[in-house]
């Protein structure tokens, strides 16, 4: 048969009939013309007394040249004793393969079984690694990367003046690895390399005000605040509750319990992805009951909506900014370093520390995690009545330093 009877022009010029058009090119590759119009490249070949057919690209994408090529490919293979049928199966399966074990696949699927960890928490790691890491080391093999690469995409970060998130970062990728080597994908964690390599993060706290007298005036600051009546019950609300302020901002109404003064957080929303308690005082039952006619109902929510106590002031569907708090301190003359919304929960752990309440006590309610697994399950179990009282002890105490008395000794009562 001669071989090369087909040119480029008469491949584009070929109309569809009302039934396929078979045009041989030889050496068994024909080009099929189906009535629809579209064009396949095909090869037709025998491999162990089989008669079989294999698909070599679509026209116009692929050229009567490629076609061509690609045949002679696979007659190469043929004169070797493979199947090219069988060779494509086997490249596409190490394709995939490779693609199951770049870092970003690997690092999608630790992600993945995370399931202990809070929604924010795993939102912040993703965003980490999908902005900071992908885009270099996302496509590349887990096991090639090598400590030199880790530390160019780290140094990248770190360069932009951004250390503590460089360190995140590279805390973050080490995890990957080894979960990586934990499934067999890699045989070590490059990031164990760069001890050292990173400038030295500098260890800021949340300021927080724990001197009583400052803490006062902090109190009647925020009793004086002339913003909208939603961030002024949050603002109020928070020292009472000392809860994380992403918990606080994140509240909903079905998840209290005015009537037996509770609050359920559900493990969704917790960062250790427990469900967590919180009694609630006199005090902020009285705020939340009269935050309800505003936040509580209304004909704009649909019955599968979220019902934020304290919702964005641009929609009731969403909470209120992990910023609003802390920019309301700011109007109210409290620098970042004097007072800040997470810093609430270390003036209630000091101060009650100070005025002798137990430390199992105050930390079950920071919902910090007990490390004895012995001791985590008597302290979930038996604490609640404990620190119902201290719920209610430190609201009073809250009053009591804005009245100026700060000889409370109800707090010490357990």
């Amino acid at each position: 048969m001669p071989t090369n009877l087909l040119s480029p022009a008469k491949v584009d010029k070929i109309k569809p009939g009302t039934k396929p058009l078979k045009l041989n090119d030889g050496d068994g590759l024909f080009l099929l013309v189906n009535p629809n119009g579209s064009k396949w490249w095909r090869f037709r070949y025998r491999h162990d007394g089989k008669s079989k057919l294999l698909s070599l690209g679509v026209h116009p994408h692929t050229g009567l040249a490629d076609a061509r090529q690609r045949r002679d490919e696979c007659r190469r293979l043929i004169a070797q004793g493979v199947d090219p049928s069988v060779h494509r199966q086997g490249t596409k399966q190490a394709a995939v393969a490779a693609l199951s074990n770049n870092f970003e696949a690997v690092a999608r699927e630790w992600l993945s079984k995370q399931q202990h960890l809070s929604l924010v928490t795993l939102d912040k790691s993703r965003v980490l690694l999908e902005r900071l890491a992908f885009p270099w080391i996302g496509e590349s093999p887990v096991s090639d990367i090598t400590a030199p690469a880790l530390l160019a995409v780290l140094r990248r970060v770190e360069g932009r003046g951004r250390i503590e998130t460089a360190h995140r970062l590279k805390q973050l990728c080490g995890r990957v690895f080894r979960y990586a080597i934990a499934t067999g994908r890699a045989e070590r964690d490059p990031s164990a390399d760069l001890r050292g390599a990173l400038a030295t993060a500098k260890v800021s706290h949340r300021a927080a005000v724990t001197e009583p007298a400052a803490f006062a005036k902090l109190l009647h600051d925020l009793d004086g605040y002339t913003g909208t009546f939603v961030v002024a019950s949050a603002l109020k609300v928070a020292p009472l509750l000392f809860v994380r302020p992403g918990e606080l901002r994140r509240m909903e109404w079905p998840e209290l319990n005015l009537e037996a003064a509770e609050w359920r957080i559900p493990a969704s929303k917790m960062k250790m992805r427990r469900e967590h308690v919180v009694p609630l005082p006199v005090q902020v039952i009285d705020i939340l009951r009269e935050l309800y006619p505003l936040t509580g109902r209304g004909p704009d929510l649909r019955l599968d909506a979220p019902r934020y106590v304290f919702p964005s002031s641009r929609s009731r569907l969403k909470p209120m900014s992990e910023n609003t708090i802390n920019a309301a301190l700011r109007g109210l003359g409290y620098s970042k370093d004097q007072a800040t919304a997470h810093g609430f929960r270390a003036t209630a752990s000091t101060l009650l520390h100070e005025l002798g309440w137990p430390s199992d006590v105050i930390e079950r309610q920071l919902a910090h995690q007990e490390r004895n697994a012995v001791k985590r399950a008597y302290n979930r179990s038996q604490y609640l009545a404990k620190r119902q009282k201290l719920m209610q002890a430190w609201a009073d105490h809250c009053d009591a330093l804005k009245r100026g008395d700060r000889k409370v000794t109800a707090l010490r009562a357990v």
